[in-house]
């Protein structure tokens, strides 16, 4: 079937992932451990953060999961915050996140509408975030949807947010392309009946990532390029 909608997930396919979580976690964890070298430790582990490095490892559940998870492995220590407030705070600091694109949206978004595609993000991260970071970078406006994990469909890897997103842009979700830097992305694509494109812009290396994708791109500006190869 010809392709005749391209969804992407945000973090790590859209912008690149540690250019933009990793400052976003060093300022939450300097919050959150309020000056104490060994509880930022503790809090940098239960997220799977190296310090040292300012990087997110590739196991973090802050990759692929939602921010309910994350708020879940932190607050387990943090006894004085409650969920909500942690959720709160975390989320209000996600929309200040510095957002770097993974390849110029404004070149980019408009050369996939002319060819009469529609776009759709579906990310792990909230909705309200998306839409911050999106309309920041003056890109939000060539999305004919935008869905979040708080959105009311589900989070990936489930494919029931992937196949309501279709749904809205009355598209057949076998004419959908699902891109995406993680394997909650990818195996999401494929229970959905989507053809699961990997990037390389997150963490996640070629060689995970390849076992699942139909192919792999070193980030979304190849685009362009790899749909004229698909005729």
């Amino acid at each position: 079937m010809q392709i005749a909608a391209l969804l992407f997930d945000k973090d790590g396919t859209l912008f690149d992932f540690h250019a933009t979580w990793s400052a976003w976690a060093r300022d939450l964890l300097q919050l959150l451990s309020d000056g104490d070298p060994a509880l930022a430790t503790v809090l940098a582990e239960a997220i799977d953060y190296d310090l040292r490095a300012g990087r997110f490892r590739p196991s973090s559940v802050a990759i692929a999961g939602t921010m309910d998870e994350i708020v879940a492995a932190l607050a387990a220590h943090l006894p004085q915050w409650s969920r909500a407030d942690l959720a709160q705070e975390m989320h209000r600091m996600a929309q200040g996140a510095p957002q770097v694109a993974a390849a110029p949206l404004a070149d980019l978004l408009p050369r996939l509408r002319a060819r009469g595609l529609k776009l759709g993000v579906m990310t792990n991260d909230a909705e309200a975030s998306a839409r911050v970071h999106l309309h920041r970078e003056a890109a939000l406006d060539y999305f004919d949807y935008v869905m979040g994990a708080d959105s009311g469909f589900g989070a990936k890897p489930d494919p029931a947010p992937l196949l309501a997103l279709a749904q809205k842009l009355g598209v057949a979700a076998e004419a959908c392309v699902m891109l995406g830097d993680s394997l909650h992305d990818l195996q999401a694509a494929k229970a959905a009946g989507m053809m699961p494109v990997g990037v390389l812009t997150g963490p996640a290396t070629a060689e995970v990532l390849a076992p699942f994708a139909q192919a792999i791109l070193s980030d979304i500006g190849e685009l362009p390029e790899w749909l004229a190869s698909q005729g």
